[in-house]
């Protein structure tokens, strides 16, 4: 389960039909990912709890969703990085 439902998502991003929820779903599940790599979590349920996680995984999705044809990975990471940087684990 991811920490932002389909719903929810569809609220944030004010997205009032349903021909892109395959593609959102898709974008959730990739985004979370994203984050947890960013913050250096391998456990799901522990990134989960995390109070940033949820607005971290939703900024994510925003950006990849409306910025789906010229994404900059360098930017999303950089701005995931100053979401995540309170709970991010120390890495080398």
């Amino acid at each position: 389960m991811a920490v932002v439902s389909l719903e929810e998502m569809k609220n944030y991003l004010r997205v009032d039909f349903d021909d892109d929820d395959a593609l959102l779903e898709g974008i959730i599940v990739q985004s979370q990912q994203i984050c947890m790599d960013v913050a250096r979590f391998t456990d799901r349920e522990e990134f989960e709890k995390q109070s940033v996680s949820k607005i971290a995984v939703m900024y994510a999705v925003a950006y990849l969703y409306e910025h789906r044809e010229d994404a900059n990975h360098k930017t999303l990471t950089l701005g995931l990085r100053a979401l995540l940087f309170g709970i991010r684990e120390p890495g080398f």
